[in-house]
């Protein structure tokens, strides 16, 4: 085996004649220098893994059990539960009470959609920030609390107004008031006069309303139909009996709509103008009777003129 070796300096060469036994021996030498560099430099260059830190470890250096963590989900999840319930309730009663308040803007007839509850709330304004903490959760509750305290008391407040205004309500459809028809006009007067037929002195025991045949004829109150048929002298006859004994009588229709035992309300359609019965043309017969003698009902027929 030969080895030459260069001058860098001087360019001159040497060589070295080994034996194979002694080559054999430096190259196996040369290569075992260069496996052991190889490793040493890898052990340098590679990085070494993290330590393992147990949970406990880290919740330990921030101050916070896992029990702790544990704890305030399970606090935070109560509250949001609570929050849930509340709002349910809410939300509950607010739609109880626009059913209320429909039902008492109807009972009071205020018009113009003042009170549309079917409509959001009008507010609005500037959005100004205020310099103050945020609502804690029982701050939350405590407020939802005494909403809910309010609403219960505004919700007795209006069921005691609907009751009174459904009785004033139910009062007034039951007082007599107004006429029988709405169109034709007076044609006779409560008291005596002269018969039409024979021209003697009579009692007319009602009001009579000239009207074209076939015109509605309408219940001046509530009440209950208590005869409904044919009467001697009156034709086709509808009665309605009302509260505190009084009765009222429609008589001469062309034909009745109603039949006995019907309640009925005030301005309800219970029968047609004609002329049945001992009368001289198209025209109802109207009476009002308090415990069974006839009243003159000038006094009801003018107290709707003045309700208007």
């Amino acid at each position: 085996m030969h080895i030459i070796f260069m001058s860098r300096r001087h360019g001159a060469a040497r060589s070295l004649t080994l034996a194979p036994r002694q080559g054999l021996a430096l190259a196996a030498l040369l290569l075992g220098c260069t496996l052991a560099a190889g490793v040493a430099l890898g052990s340098w260059v590679r990085p070494q893994p993290l330590p393992m830190v147990p949970a406990e470890s880290v919740g330990a250096a921030s101050g916070i059990l896992p029990q702790e963590l544990a704890e305030a989900r399970a606090a935070a999840q109560r509250q949001l539960d609570a929050l849930g319930v509340h709002l349910a309730e809410l939300q509950a009663r607010m739609t109880r009470l626009d059913a209320l308040g429909e039902r008492l803007a109807e009972l009071s007839e205020l018009g113009g959609g003042e009170f549309d509850f079917s409509q959001p709330v009008g507010q609005g304004g500037p959005d100004e920030l205020l310099d103050a903490e945020p609502f804690s959760g029982n701050e939350v509750l405590g407020s939802l609390d005494a909403l809910a305290a309010r609403l219960d008391n505004r919700e007795q407040q209006l069921e005691v107004m609907e009751q009174v205004l459904a009785g004033r309500r139910l009062d007034d459809s039951r007082l007599i008031a107004g006429r029988p028809v709405a169109s034709g006009y007076q044609s006779s007067e409560f008291g005596r006069r002269r018969d039409p037929f024979h021209g003697g002195a009579r009692m007319h025991k009602g009001v009579d309303f000239a009207a074209r045949r076939g015109t509605e004829i309408v219940a001046v109150a509530a009440g209950v139909v208590t005869w409904a048929g044919r009467k001697s002298g009156y034709g086709w006859v509808v009665e309605v009996s009302h509260a505190d004994g009084y009765v009222t009588l429609y008589g001469h229709n062309q034909r009745n709509l109603v039949q006995v035992g019907e309640l009925v309300q005030r301005g309800q359609t219970i029968a047609l103008v004609g002329s049945s019965g001992r009368s001289t043309g198209p025209h109802v017969h109207f009476e009002v009777q308090k415990d069974g003698l006839q009243i003159d009902p000038a006094t009801y027929i003018a107290r709707a003129a003045s309700d208007e």
